[in-house]
This record gives structure tokens, sequence and C-alpha cells, in this order.
């Protein structure tokens, strides 16, 4: 059974940094690329970030490149999403997904999701 469980939310002013995990069970993630994605009350769902396990390639949205890292531990089943200089913009639920790596693009579709971690910037 595949299961994604998010974790790391929470409040921080603006300038802050903050790290999302995502932890992965029921497949193994070297064969699978996982993405970041947010909503904001009121806005559609966008893709934050994502990387693909098998080549290690990334893609950032235009709005975090430079300030978010993705990472993973394929040992640990682990995806971190690093966010440096939160901006009160950046405030959403943020969700990892997963997708088998032949069937990747970095806007989706993804097949699994997680529940959701709160992430606030304000100040």
């Amino acid at each position: 059974q595949v299961q994604l469980v998010e974790s790391g939310g929470g409040s921080v002013q603006p300038g802050g940094s903050l790290r999302l995990s995502c932890a992965a069970s029921g497949f193994t993630l070297a064969v699978y690329a996982i993405g970041w994605f947010r909503q904001a009350p009121g806005k559609e769902r966008e893709a934050v970030s994502s990387i693909n396990n098998f080549d290690g390639d990334t893609y950032y949205a235009s709005s975090v490149k430079g300030r978010f890292t993705i990472s993973t531990d394929n040992g640990q089943n682990m995806v971190y999403l690093q966010m440096n200089s939160l901006k009160p913009e950046d405030t959403a639920v943020y969700y990892c997904a997963a997708v088998r790596k032949y069937y990747y693009t970095p806007l989706g579709p993804f097949d699994y999701w997680g529940q959701g971690t709160q992430v606030t910037v304000s100040s």
C-alpha cells in the first residue's frame, strides 16, 4: 500500500526557514518521481518542486527557485523540501506526491498523494 506522509510544516516569520519531510512507504522511492505541490486558500494547487529519483532531474517553480531545495534519501525513503527566505505568499498547504519515473512530468499528473502539511508565513 503506497503511503506518503508529510511533516515539518508550521508557522514562521518572513525570511525564516522550514524543512518539510515526506515519508514514503509501500514502494521503492528510487523508481519514482516525487513532487511537492501547494494550495493556498481560494487558489488552485500549484507545482512547487519535483525530483525524478531515477536520474536526479529536478524542477522548481519560478516563484521558489533559489529559495527552495528538494532532496531525497532513497535509503530512508524520505524526500525533503528545504524552504529558505520564506515569504507570506508561500503560505499554503503543502503536499507531496509520487508517480512512477516513466510517467513523470514536472507538472503532473501524480498518482499518490499525502494528506498535506500547513505552512504559514506571517509576521
